[in-house]
């Protein structure tokens, strides 16, 4: 494809349903993106999970329109921001979260949670927290000083995000900026909570096609670190998408730690 697709593109042509069928229907059998939805879910709930990371405020950078990736920290973060640079995704995150007969089913997912969590009945529970927790739903643009422009928010406990720095960053140097923008939102102390898919180019949402930053393990590892963190842990996966709609070669997952102020 010919350079990297900009904002104005994925405002155009970025169809929350096309890429939520694609990337997250636990329908139709085993698949390589079923798994990867898995994987994440697991991360998350042993980061999140009993004796793991908590406090009062979290922050998601880059949401899209999706709400699996909260479905533990909703468990002990009482105040938790959504945001998304397009207006679409964040339509169809407010459905969700309003109840909107419309809105994407997430039950699979949500079930799934639960599942890990040692009681997959409480399902209803479970969507009911996240929504009570979710206190705002902000527009985000990881490439600015303060990604959530013009809205500030009191530094957070922690900043999760999952699948979406590589999307926003056309290049190396530009994934480095952004992750140090993110620092800026925490406490010193505070934790970051990423995912990143490695050697990923570009990715299929319907029939269009959106570029990435295709980024090394080391890669990765060294930008969060010159981010000023701490790396608490880092989990490094074969795991991939079907080459059809996003061939990569792995994933990161990380916890970082906000290094206090010298």
């Amino acid at each position: 494809m010919e350079g990297f697709t900009g904002g104005d593109e994925y405002q155009k042509h970025f169809m929350p349903r096309d890429y939520l069928t694609t990337y997250y229907s636990f329908e139709g059998g085993p698949s390589p993106e079923a798994e990867m939805l898995k994987f994440n879910l697991e991360c998350l709930h042993k980061t999140f999970g009993p004796g793991g990371l908590h406090g009062d405020t979290l922050i998601d950078i880059g949401s899209g329109p999706t709400i699996y990736q909260l479905l533990a920290a909703c468990e002990v973060f009482r105040d938790i921001t959504m945001s998304d640079f397009t207006d679409r995704n964040r339509e169809e995150l407010n459905k969700w979260l309003k109840k909107d007969p419309g809105a994407y089913d997430w039950t699979p997912a949500v079930k799934y949670a639960c599942e890990l969590e040692g009681n997959s009945e409480r399902w209803k529970e479970k969507e009911e927290k996240l929504r009570a927790a979710v206190k705002r739903v902000l527009k985000c643009d990881a490439n600015l000083g303060n990604p959530l422009t013009p809205v500030e928010l009191p530094p957070a406990d922690c900043v999760l995000t999952l699948l979406a720095m590589e999307c926003a960053c056309c290049s190396l140097d530009a994934y480095r900026a952004a992750l140090r923008n993110l620092a800026s939102l925490l406490k010193p102390g505070g934790h970051l909570v990423t995912t990143i898919t490695l050697r990923l180019s570009s990715y299929m949402v319907g029939k269009r096609e959106f570029s990435c930053v295709s980024l090394e393990k080391e890669e990765v590892e060294q930008a969060v670190r010159d981010a000023g963190f701490d790396i608490k842990q880092f989990l490094h996966s074969t795991k991939s998408y079907s080459a059809s709609s996003a061939p990569n070669t792995g994933v990161c997952f990380i916890v970082g730690r906000k290094k206090p102020a010298p």
